[in-house]
């Protein structure tokens, strides 16, 4: 891919990732004046182990897939199956996840010390199946390097959340309890609006696809998925942990814990994420890019992308990072007027304290992409495990200390990306051998020889429809 390709998908998914957070922002400042500082810890609670159960069900799934669908069509192999198997699969995954969420909501509920928590986990519980289905079709058309259906999906996701978020906010503004759920609920409604366009984006181009013998199983697929996934999991799963940690310790030194956690999840870290979405498109344009690379024995050049993605994301997260620590006073002023004197000035000393962390892991992301395109996921697995150890360990030590209180947890946070940001980096930078990286793409051909016969009998009784029918689509 050259770098004016790369630059154009970066630039499409951006532009589209930035048009949804800013519409998400602008959806947040009038949600946390109808909530409150309560209403957002709830919502802001119920999020973690949301985020869990999505990141087993799917969270991975553009990056790895994205892999799969480049590394076929770099080959020459259609991949009509290997989408139809990928959606069978992870349709179940995400109807297992929805199935968890529902069972574990009284329990975490209970364990997070509030019922109000319950009915906000039923609500939010469907969106973990849609949210399956999604990543799969995004994770196909940015193996495509169309990077338009993934932007456009995105906004759409805000849109429709937005809208009916504040339509139930604000019916419901007199019961936070039940207010919160149902602004939950329009996450569900989000994801349905989301799925439903994809689908229809990719309903003809489905239909006209040529079905292949030798596309990748429905095993092959979740094996290439799974360290992914694993690699996602880890920072959601130590979110829910400190929904219940965080909230916990600090209810030792304070009665307003509930609504500091919320300052720290719902507004800090929320504005230290957007410097890493307006990255996102070159996290997302790395896996094709670098696996293109590495999938055609030039791995020096795929090391080469990967160092000029990361050099890019650090250009635009830096100076953003530095924004947030000069700019956090008129920021809060601006975004949440409603807020308290005490609580406007905690959560600008949090956005200071946390700004270092809109730099790592933005870059981070960008590595991690890079780590998958290369075939190493593994790698940034073991990275992010690390880390997030170490984070858990200071919220620990640091949390409880009526010293720092919910600061420590902007402290942890920093730490956490650090150390995931500058293993990541290592990884990529350091030349592994090609045997190990790639053997299940060996096993791949190998089986694509076996059924070489097929392959050019199918090619023969439909390939040029097929190939004419391709780049139509691409040319879309």
């Amino acid at each position: 891919m050259k770098h004016s390709t790369f630059l154009k998908s970066v630039a499409v998914i951006t532009v589209g990732g930035l048009a949804a957070k800013g519409i998400g922002a602008l959806y947040r400042i009038p949600l946390m004046g109808l909530l409150g500082g309560y209403g957002m810890g709830l919502y802001q609670m119920a999020y973690p182990l949301f985020c869990v159960l999505l990141t087993f069900s799917s969270a991975g799934i553009p990056s790895a897939f994205s892999r799969i669908i480049a590394r076929e069509s770099a080959r020459g192999r259609e991949d009509g199956t290997t989408v139809k198997t990928a959606l069978k699969l992870f349709a179940l995954l995400g109807l297992a996840g929805t199935a968890l969420m529902c069972l574990f909501a009284p329990h975490m509920a209970a364990l997070q010390g509030d019922g109000n928590l319950l009915p906000c986990y039923l609500l939010l519980a469907p969106s973990v199946f849609f949210v399956a289905l999604i990543a799969v079709f995004r994770g196909y058309f940015q193996g495509k390097n169309d990077m338009i259906p993934t932007a456009a999906s995105e906004i759409v996701e805000q849109i429709f959340k937005a809208a009916a978020g504040l339509f139930f906010a604000y019916r419901f503004r007199a019961e936070p309890g039940k207010a919160v759920a149902f602004t939950l609920l329009s996450v569900t409604i989000s994801e349905i609006c989301a799925l439903t366009y994809l689908s229809c984006r990719y309903r003809g181009e489905w239909r006209k696809k040529l079905l292949r013998a030798d596309s990748p199983n429905g095993t092959e697929i979740l094996a290439s998925a799974f360290p992914v996934m694993a690699a996602a999991a880890l920072l959601p799963l130590s979110q829910t942990l400190d929904s219940i940690v965080i909230v916990r310790l600090l209810s030792r030194h304070t009665s307003r814990a509930v609504s500091l956690y919320g300052l720290f999840a719902g507004g800090a870290v929320s504005l230290v994420n957007l410097p890493a979405t307006l990255c996102y498109g070159l996290a997302a344009a790395s896996v094709p890019a670098v696996s293109a690379c590495f999938a055609g024995g030039r791995e020096e050049e795929g090391r080469k992308r990967a160092v000029y993605a990361l050099a890019l994301t650090l250009g635009l997260a830096v100076p953003c990072a530095a924004g947030l620590f000069v700019l956090a006073r008129p920021i809060v002023s601006l975004l949440y007027p409603s807020l308290s004197a005490e609580d406007g000035a905690t959560l600008v000393s949090l956005i200071r304290l946390s700004s270092v962390s809109a730099a790592t892991l933005a870059g981070t992301d960008t590595l991690s992409a890079c780590l998958t395109g290369m075939g190493r996921a593994k790698r940034a697995a073991y990275s992010m495990l690390a880390a997030v150890v170490v984070k858990l360990a200071l919220e620990f030590l640091l949390v409880s200390d009526p010293r720092y209180g919910v600061a420590g947890a902007a402290v942890a946070s920093n730490v956490c990306y650090l150390i995931a940001f500058f293993l990541d980096l290592v990884y990529t930078v350091k030349k592994g051998k090609r045997q190990g990286a790639y053997d299940h793409d060996r096993k791949s051909r190998r089986a694509a020889g076996r059924s070489h016969a097929e392959g050019v009998k199918s090619i023969e009784s439909g390939g040029r429809g097929s190939r004419s029918d391709e780049r139509t689509f691409l040319g879309a």
